[in-house]
Formats: C-alpha cells, sequence, structure tokens
C-alpha cells in the first residue's frame, strides 16, 4: 500500500510516546477500554488521556461507543469506550504496492491448471487487473478522443497515486522512477517485471490508448517498464492538462 494522508495522519498520532503507549494497551486488552483505564495504563489524568485519546480516535486509529465495562448495567452515566479501528497502516517511502503483487500472485496459484502453469496465470490476470484499471479511469473521463498525449497524462496521474513516481521527460514518453514492487522483483525478476509489464499493458488497453505502449526497459534505479509513442522524436515536454480535471479524483 503506498502512503497516503490517512496512513500519515496515523503515524504522526503515534509519533507521541504517551499516545503510542496507550495505544499499545488498547490493542493488547481484549475488550474495550475506559478514559480512566487508559490514563491508569501509562500514568496520567483522565482528562490528559481524553486528549490523547481523542487524537486517537480523529487519526482513526480508535472507535468509540458508549458502554458500561464488562457489559453489565450499571447506575449512572454509561461511559465512552476506546477499541482498536480496522485501519491498516502501512507507509513506504519510496512507495510499494506488495498487496497487489501478493494477490496476483495468489489468483494465479489458485487459478493454475495443467493447462496454464501459475506463472502464466498471474500475467494473465495481471493484465486483467491492469485493464480494469484503465477501464475505470477511462469511464471517468468526459471527451470521448484519447489522443496519445492527453493518454499518458493520464496515465502519469494514476500511476502517481500507485507509486510509480512517473517522469514525463517528453511530450511523449513517460519514466517510471520508482518499482512499487520492488525488493520482490529483485529476487525474481523474471516473474515480478512480466507481471508489472502485463499490468501496465493492461492498463493501457483498458484506457483504450492504442498509440501508446508499454516497453519492457530495465534499467539502474527505474521501474522495469517505460510508457511512450514508439518512434517519435524526442523534444522537451509541455505541460499537459491533467486529466484529473476531467472527473473526480480517486
Amino acid at each position: 500500500m503506498t502512503s497516503d494522508s490517512t496512513s500519515l495522519a496515523a503515524v504522526a498520532a503515534l509519533d507521541d510516546d504517551l499516545r503510542r503507549t496507550m495505544y499499545e494497551f488498547i490493542r493488547r486488552t481484549a475488550r474495550a477500554v475506559t478514559r480512566d483505564e487508559a490514563a491508569q495504563s501509562v500514568g496520567i489524568s483522565r482528562k490528559l488521556a481524553a486528549f490523547h485519546l481523542d487524537k486517537l480516535v480523529d487519526a482513526g486509529l480508535l472507535t468509540t461507543r458508549y458502554e458500561h465495562p464488562g457489559g453489565l448495567r450499571r447506575v449512572g452515566r454509561t461511559p465512552k469506550v476506546y477499541e482498536p479501528s480496522a485501519l491498516d497502516v502501512q507507509v513506504s517511502i519510496p512507495p510499494r504496492e506488495p498487496v497487489l503483487l501478493a494477490e496476483i500472485l495468489i489468483d494465479a496459484v489458485l487459478a493454475e491448471t495443467p493447462a496454464e502453469p501459475a506463472g502464466q496465470a498471474a500475467h494473465r490476470l495481471a493484465h486483467e487487473r491492469g485493464r480494469h484499471l484503465g477501464h475505470t479511469e477511462r469511464g471517468n473521463l468526459r471527451r470521448t478522443r484519447l489522443g496519445p498525449e492527453r493518454a499518458l497524462t493520464c496515465a502519469q496521474h494514476v500511476l502517481e497515486r500507485h507509486g510509480y513516481e512517473p517522469t514525463r521527460d517528453t511530450p511523449t514518453h513517460i519514466l517510471l522512477r520508482n518499482c512499487p514492487f520492488h525488493p520482490l522483483a529483485a529476487k525474481a525478476p523474471d516473474l515480478v517485471c512480466g507481471i508489472n509489464h502485463a499490468f501496465l499493458t493492461g492498463f493501457l488497453t483498458g484506457l483504450d490508448a492504442p498509440a501508446v505502449q508499454a516497453a519492457l526497459t530495465p534499467r539502474p534505479g527505474h521501474c522495469c517498464v517505460e510508457l511512450g509513442v514508439p518512434d517519435t522524436p524526442t523534444t522537451p515536454a509541455t505541460d499537459q492538462p491533467a486529466c484529473t480535471k476531467d472527473h473526480p479524483p480517486t
């Protein structure tokens, strides 16, 4: 998973030692925790504990409700209790997409047949995942015609969200400065780079951009794939209208 504002906010909330210790205490407890219990776990006042707990709630790390500890009905005001949310926080710099790769590989193993080994299935499924992504993006565009330069502009915005760190070095060419599947790609380059190539080829297919190709061109310090229009002269890139202006951000 690439870094996003939610994950970064959650990490920032845990930078405080007291807050992090309370959060770890709540995660270890097999039930919802009151403010008093959270305060006692780190030796601070109930009021200060409430401040830190609210910060964790605002960051999406905790959820709240009102109930008596142990579920027993008691006389008096029902206290607010805290428990961990389902938020899965993963921050990586540079961005990585291990979950996408894992899902493709798992699906390939499950789909394996004598006629289609897992490696072939992985390439097919990666192409399908990419095609679905491109098709979704294409459906968000209002204008019907998608020329090569505009297709590359749209691809640049989408691939930025997926951690490829694209750079538009010419109007008809994009370098991908980051491999979202590193370091796994280094362990099995033929397999992982093939999956990556199939994914990006599928994306361009779904985007309906036949003039743009995903070329497998490994180079040190970059993704193994580049996007571009074949046999076009190299000229300095010019600013292109962002495709995000044509549809709501995803």
